[in-house]
This record gives structure tokens, C-alpha cells and sequence, in this order.
């Protein structure tokens, strides 16, 4: 998961007649910053471009690399917290929040729509299950009748663009809808301190080759990064069979109850997967972005 990565290291190659040096320059989490420094020519390579800059970047004629990944941003409800511990509030907001509005507002449709289970079509053994249903009207009710039709929700979120933009789109609808919001956006050097503890939050997390290790990291009683406070025993159950089965084909049997565990509960409302974008000006080669924004330093060379 790449949420370490709140400040992104751009790169600057320094070369005489061979590449002989790479140098590493934190430019935090604004990426106005990360466009100044490649139109003052002060970086040759992005590790990361955001979704509301990739047109900005193409913009400057530099060459934009793409990867479609799982990875995504879940905003979870922490069901340790009041009043995400009521299945009905959980799963009344969820349904205020339309996915396909979130992934063209908020990163320009620039990735696939998500269906708040967490596991992704690119994973082998992704079920289909059938398509969520949007209603608003439906939410508020369930709200209101778990005893929260005036509650105030707040979502806490990265100041990172993409991740602001979700949140606020997020927000947007829920007030459309009838609800409460408010909306609190930190820095990384706030934000990461309490992650796992927010009540209700956004937190990036990045790819992995196979959905049932996502499962196994964010969503098992108890594991380290259940931000979600998410502890039931049949998914438990269902996950230890799932982690017991090579075969992509069989373990989707077990996966479609595992997401569809997640879909009931309320568990997160996970909008989107994301493809993901770096840029570079062009002067080296094997510099495209990599799924798990790998760099395979080694590769690099002048481009010819």
C-alpha cells in the first residue's frame, strides 16, 4: 500500500556523456509545485502524476506513461466508531453516493468504476456481481431511521488533490441527498499520525497482485491495517478457505461471498480504481510508470 507516499520523490537525472547520477527531490503533495519545477526544467521524471494534472502535463509536451491498477481510494467507516457501528447508517450513506459520478468528477474518468468490495476486475479471481444500486431517497431513509437524520457526518481527508476531490465529491452528493457533512482536509504530517483511528476517512491504498491479499491486509478481525474496524466470522472464515486455494478459477466461488459480505455490511464506499499516470520530458527511455509505481532504476538510459 503506497499511503507512505504522501510526499512523492520527482527526479532529476544528472548525466555527462552517460547517466551517472539520480537525484530524489521531495516536492510534497501540491503538484502545482511538481508543474512549476518541470516547466522551470527542473526535473527530468514524475513518480507519480495526479489524475488533475495529467492534462496539464500533456499540456507542456511532456510524455505521459499509463498503467490501469487496483489502485484506489477506500473511504471507510470505522465501525469501532459511532455511528458507523450501525449496518443501516453505513449502508444508507453508501447508497446516496453515486461511484461513476465519483470517478468523472473527481479524476476525470480516468480509471474504472469500483463496486465497495475491493477487489478489482484486473484480479484474477474477481467475481461479477450484479450492478449497485444508487438511491438516494432509499439512503436518507435508512439514516433517519437508524436515529441520524441529523447527524453530522464528517470525512477526513489527505490534502493530496485527487484524494480532496473525491472526499468532496463524496460530500456533495450526501448533502444532495439530505444529509449532514462536513468536510476536514489535513496534510500529510497530520493526517497520517491517527489514520487508522478517523472515524470516517479516506486512505489511498495501492495494488496488490491478487484481491484475497487485499482482503487478508484490510479486511480480517483484527489484521494491523483493518482501518475499517470491519470483524465478521463468515468473512473470516471465507478468507481462510480463499487463502488456502491456487486456482484463480475456484477461489472466485469463495470471492463472490467475500465481496458480497462486503457489499451487505456497508464496509467502504471504494468509487474507483484508478489508473495511474507519470510523466517525463523526454530525454531518457524505461522511464514509464510502473502498477506499484516501481523504478527500475537500471533500466534507464539516455533515450537514443
Amino acid at each position: 500500500m503506497h499511503r507512505r507516499h504522501s510526499n512523492r520523490p520527482d527526479t532529476r537525472f544528472t548525466h555527462s556523456s552517460w547517466l551517472d547520477r539520480i537525484e530524489f527531490i521531495d516536492l510534497g503533495t501540491d503538484q502545482s509545485a511538481l508543474a512549476a519545477a518541470a516547466e522551470s526544467d527542473e526535473i527530468d521524471l514524475t513518480y507519480r502524476t495526479d489524475s488533475d494534472f495529467v492534462a496539464l502535463f500533456d499540456g507542456l509536451g511532456w510524455k505521459s506513461s499509463e498503467a490501469v491498477t487496483a489502485n484506489t481510494l477506500a473511504v471507510r467507516f470505522n465501525q469501532l466508531s459511532a455511528p458507523y457501528d450501525n449496518r443501516e447508517v453505513r449502508s444508507g450513506i453508501q447508497r446516496t453516493v453515486d461511484n461513476a459520478v465519483v470517478l468523472e468528477l473527481a479524476i476525470g474518468g480516468l480509471g474504472l468504476p469500483g463496486e465497495n468490495h475491493h477487489v478489482c476486475p484486473v484480479h484474477p479471481e474477481y467475481a461479477e456481481l450484479p450492478p449497485l444500486q444508487t438511491d438516494p431517497a432509499k439512503g436518507v431513509a435508512m439514516v433517519a431511521e437508524a436515529g441520524h437524520a441529523d447527524t453530522e457526518f464528517e470525512i477526513i481527508s489527505l490534502d493530496a488533490d485527487w484524494q480532496k476531490n473525491t472526499c468532496d465529491v463524496i460530500a456533495a452528493q450526501m448533502r444532495d441527498a439530505g444529509l449532514n457533512v462536513k468536510r476536514t482536509i489535513l496534510p500529510g504530517s497530520t493526517f497520517w499520525n491517527d489514520w487508522t483511528k478517523y472515524p470516517f476517512s479516506a486512505t489511498e491504498w495501492g495494488p496488490r497482485p491478487l484481491g484475497i491479499q487485499i482482503m487478508a491486509l484490510a479486511y480480517k478481525s483484527g489484521a494491523a491495517w483493518n482501518e475499517s474496524g470491519f470483524a465478521n466470522a463468515e468473512f473470516d472464515s471465507l478468507l481462510e478457505q480463499g487463502l488456502s486455494i491456487a486456482n484463480a478459477d475456484a477461489r472466485r466461488e469463495i470471492m463472490a461471498k467475500m465481496q458480497k459480505i462486503m457489499q451487505d455490511e456497508g464496509v467502504v464506499i471504494q468509487a474507483y480504481w484508478r489508473s495511474v499516470f507519470n510523466h517525463s520530458n523526454g530525454k531518457f527511455a524505461n522511464v514509464d510508470v510502473h502498477p506499484f509505481y516501481q523504478l527500475d532504476l537500471h533500466d534507464i538510459h539516455l533515450a537514443g
